[in-house]
């Protein structure tokens, strides 16, 4: 557990990645969902799929935002196979 001192520094650290100086808001929410769908945040993909409601963002788009997602893991998992099968 986070002590509470630790608890307040890191939710401002998080609010502080929605408030982005080079990303507009929907770039944010997609980055966001990607990202928390790498990591396996149910949490957190459950968060971002509200918020891309919110923004407008289509189904569309999140479809290809979870093929990239897919794309990537699937791309690690083959380098893995590689290294395992060179180390055999």
């Amino acid at each position: 557990m986070l002590t509470k001192q630790h608890q307040e520094k890191y939710a401002a650290f998080y609010a502080a990645t929605h408030h982005n100086e080079h990303l507009d808001s929907k770039t944010e929410v997609l980055v966001g969902l990607a990202a928390a769908m790498a990591m396996n945040c149910a949490p957190c993909t459950d968060y971002y799929l509200q918020q891309a409601k919110k923004q407008g963002i289509s189904k569309a788009e999140i479809s290809e935002v979870t093929a990239k997602v897919m794309a990537v893991a699937a791309g690690q998992k083959k380098l893995q196979a590689q290294a395992a099968l060179e180390n055999y």
